[in-house]
């Protein structure tokens, strides 16, 4: 009976020790149970600071960027050649063709018009440089563009016609001369003189032999109020009056450019001008003494003849002194 009350007792302590263990095991499965709430807190946070984090990675990244492009931008030397315009160049190079400096003029011009937004003038001025060098196809290229940007444009037409003087085609430089002498009167350019376009069509005129046309032209040259007489004007009229077989008004004409070219000399600045307005007058003298002889005019001719010689032992011209010397012998036997 004690042995089984023992046992008893025994069994009811392990019972109990028993439940002892089983009540924290409950308690735990209680404590684990799932909570859907809480973990979508987990990710939302997680959300956020990984936006934050991408955040300031994308800047610091853009921020490094900025500073190796200023590095690098801070490495390249800026010049003086790489801050200039368009219309810096255009300025620059009309300098420089001033100085005589050609060939970097062109340089400039092709910069500025490869810049783009080419202006008339450009293209007018680099033709004109482009005949200084006697490359005449890159001119005329230059030229007619400016025709072709401004139909109008005087200069353009006028620079043409020297450019086809210089190839010796005078129907198309006459031409352009006329073209020129139209868009002046439209669209007055005041780089050119109405007086010395009218000139041009003279002389081209008188090498086309037409002798009328010339004298026209040289009238209406003389007759404008603008820009400086110059005294082959009266000579040349002189040429297409001889022509016409009108010997005193070519004498006349003559008298005249010797007037103009003894007042050039009273103004002339060097010793080489104040000898080729010298020359030229020696010229018109000996020209003159030959229509005077023509018309029977003989004192006139000796006067003349003696003036040539004058200016001809002025400039010590040996050959021209001969030369003066035998007509004057001639005219003294007749």
């Amino acid at each position: 009976m004690k042995k089984n009350t023992t046992k008893k007792n025994l069994n009811t302590r392990r019972g109990a020790q028993s439940g002892a263990k089983i009540a924290p095991k409950n308690t735990s499965a209680k404590q684990s149970t799932f909570n859907p709430w809480s973990l979508s807190i987990y990710v939302y946070w997680f959300i956020i600071l990984f936006f934050i984090a991408a955040t300031f990675y994308i800047l610091g990244r853009s921020h490094s960027t900025c500073i190796d492009t200023n590095t690098s931008t801070n490495n390249v030397e800026i010049t003086e050649e790489a801050l200039l315009q368009p219309t810096d160049y255009y300025e620059q190079a009309k300098t420089k063709l001033v100085s005589g400096n050609v060939s970097d003029a062109i340089t400039d011009l092709t910069t500025a018009i490869d810049a783009g937004n080419a202006t008339v003038d450009m293209y007018i001025l680099r033709g004109e440089a482009y005949m200084q060098t006697a490359d005449y196809r890159n001119a005329l290229s230059d030229f007619n563009t400016a025709i072709e940007m401004d139909a109008v444009n005087a200069v353009a037409y006028y620079d043409r016609a020297l450019l086809n003087i210089r190839l010796e085609d005078y129907n198309t430089a006459l031409s352009d001369i006329n073209n020129a002498l139209a868009a002046q009167t439209a669209n007055p350019s005041p780089v050119l003189q109405m007086r010395d376009l009218y000139a041009k069509r003279g002389q081209l005129n008188l090498w086309l032999k037409n002798w009328q046309g010339a004298v026209a032209d040289y009238t209406n040259s003389l007759a404008r109020p603008d820009g400086v007489v110059t005294p082959s004007v009266y000579a040349e009229r002189a040429e297409a009056y001889t022509q016409m077989g009108n010997y005193s008004d070519a004498i006349n004409d003559y008298a005249s450019a010797i007037r103009v070219i003894s007042e050039q000399i009273q103004g002339a600045t060097s010793a080489a001008e104040r000898e080729g307005l010298s020359s030229n007058a020696m010229s018109y003298f000996e020209k003159s003494a030959a229509l005077n002889l023509a018309i029977g005019n003989t004192s006139a001719a000796r006067s003349d003849l003696d003036s040539a010689y004058t200016i001809a032992a002025a400039l010590v011209d040996n050959a021209s002194m001969n030369r003066i010397q035998n007509l004057i012998a001639d005219l003294e036997q007749q």
